[in-house]
């Protein structure tokens, strides 16, 4: 079977949102292009790491170029997308593995979200040897979602990620562990039942 690979360059939007209630929040990459639309699933800490390297990439950018590379330092207001996700939301598969690069020549963010894939091997050296064979596999590696959006699509994006994952539970002022609406059990409290 080959490897399918859900390509938008560019997209007319791409975004990370949500499904759900706060505490039980399915975190999804959107694209979409005209009528196509791709809705990949990943974790929370995925949404923020990709988000705040995004940030890091493209602040770097900036620096090697003296400040002549087409992106902004702040997302433009114009291009801020709060709308929800297109439905509906139907997964295509489950991120595993993800890849951020600059295309120097074309001024533009690629991003890669590649299928969680789960792999056998006898020892480590066996397992990075297979993960690094299947990475490099054009042909038959696992689904991909590679988008390649301007230095302003990817400011827009990284804001709006981040203002998603910090949208959940508020976090406990003494532990930092996440509010559940219907109280929390501090370890900071020995156990003592907070009200929210």
């Amino acid at each position: 079977m080959s490897r399918q690979v859900f390509l938008y360059d560019p997209p007319d939007r791409f975004v990370a949102g949500t499904v759900g209630l706060p505490g039980r929040r399915t975190f999804f990459l959107q694209a979409t292009a005209g009528p196509r639309v791709t809705s990949v699933a990943l974790e929370k800490t995925q949404v923020a790491a990709l988000a705040e390297r995004m940030d890091e990439l493209l602040d770097e950018v900036v620096r090697r170029s003296g400040g002549s590379a087409p992106v902004p330092a702040v997302p433009p207001i114009e291009i801020a997308d709060t709308a929800p996700l297109d439905t509906p939301v139907e997964e295509e598969f489950r991120v595993g593995t993800m890849a951020l690069a600059w295309d120097g020549e074309e001024q533009r963010m690629i991003v890669e979200a590649q299928a969680l894939v789960e792999l056998e091997a006898e020892s480590e050296e066996d397992l990075a040897e297979a993960e690094e064979r299947l990475l490099q596999d054009e042909e038959n590696g696992p689904p991909m979602l590679r988008v390649r959006l301007t230095g302003a699509q990817a400011r827009a994006f990284a804001k709006r990620a981040l203002d998603v994952v910090n949208a959940g539970r508020p976090p406990c002022p003494l532990c930092s562990l996440p509010l559940d609406p219907e109280g929390h059990v501090c370890p900071r409290q020995n156990g003592y039942r907070r009200g929210a």
